[in-house]
């Protein structure tokens, strides 16, 4: 009687460890598949073709472009160790399927990388750069680009010449950075660096972004001073990227399937704290850009 009731326990026992797994392995992998395998790669509509640029070669395939921002990696002083787990487990797993399933050329993360970047000592930026490329790692056929974020370097006011270049050096990420793939062109911005007061990091900015100004209008056969080994071979109009939006009052013009929620879209914006500055807008839109993302 006591073996039978034992062997019972133990049957219930084994079915409960087995049930109890299966609903952890489909909760925390196979869920990611079974959501992601619905989305799909946009297709140009014909009406959105831009005329004025020469067409692709019929060996040329579409470009597949993967846009991610404020990934918020937590940090050492505000981050509890289970909520940091439990919320890059599920970046981890999210990313990773998405670049298995779809296999993006090309992939760009559009600042606040992490959470605590400004404040980080020496050692944990380390530490934070070694989680970001565990996290988001990618295949050899797909490359990954970064732009800055606030909470990356901070604010223009505080950020200094060794904040800055610690970033750039740790993600490979300048202030200004164009990258062209397959005729398209995506022009990286670090938002922090318009302010357009001529400090050590907005001069620099400035001249990289007129120097891609002046190699989009020589591809363009507009330019002055060009010459046959200009940078920019075909044109199209530029992509831009960057962390901040363009300068708007709110979000109260925006109506987009991840737009605002109503009770918030109507909060005016700050100029170079939630979009950059009207004068700043305005010298970007004059590279003539085609898309713009943030």
């Amino acid at each position: 009687m006591l073996d039978a009731r034992t062997s019972s326990y133990k049957k219930y026992f084994i079915e409960t460890v087995i049930a109890l797994a299966s609903v952890f392995i489909f909760c925390e992998y196979l869920l990611y598949y079974l959501v992601l395998i619905q989305c799909a790669w946009p297709v140009l509509e014909s009406h959105k073709i831009d005329t004025t640029i020469s067409q692709p070669t019929p060996e040329e395939t579409p470009v597949h472009a993967m846009f991610i921002a404020d990934t918020h990696l937590l940090g050492s002083k505000n981050g509890h160790w289970f909520d940091k787990l439990r919320r890059e487990w599920q970046m981890y797993r999210a990313f990773q399927t998405m670049v298995t399933l779809h296999k993006p050329d090309i992939i760009f993360i559009l600042g606040d990388l992490f959470d605590e970047g400004q404040w980080s000592s020496s050692a944990e930026f380390d530490q934070y750069i070694q989680r970001f490329h565990s996290l988001f790692s990618v295949p050899k056929h797909t490359h990954l680009y970064v732009v800055a974020g606030n909470h990356d370097i901070g604010f223009h006011y505080v950020i200094s010449p060794y904040l800055n270049q610690r970033f750039v050096n740790g993600m490979r990420s300048p202030s200004v950075k164009r990258v062209s793939i397959r005729g398209n062109h995506f022009v990286l911005i670090n938002s922090m660096a318009l302010e357009g007061d001529g400090c050590f990091l907005c001069r620099p900015t400035e001249i990289a972004l007129n120097k891609i100004s002046t190699h989009l209008k020589c591809a363009k056969n507009m330019g002055n001073n060009c010459n046959k080994d200009n940078a920019i071979s075909r044109y199209s109009r530029p992509i831009i990227l960057q962390h901040y939006p363009m300068y708007r009052e709110s979000d109260e013009i925006c109506n987009e399937l991840d737009q605002a929620p109503d009770e918030i879209k109507d909060i005016k914006f700050r100029e170079r704290w939630e979009c950059l500055s009207k004068e700043t807008s305005e010298q970007v839109h004059k590279i003539s850009y085609k898309n713009y993302y943030n």
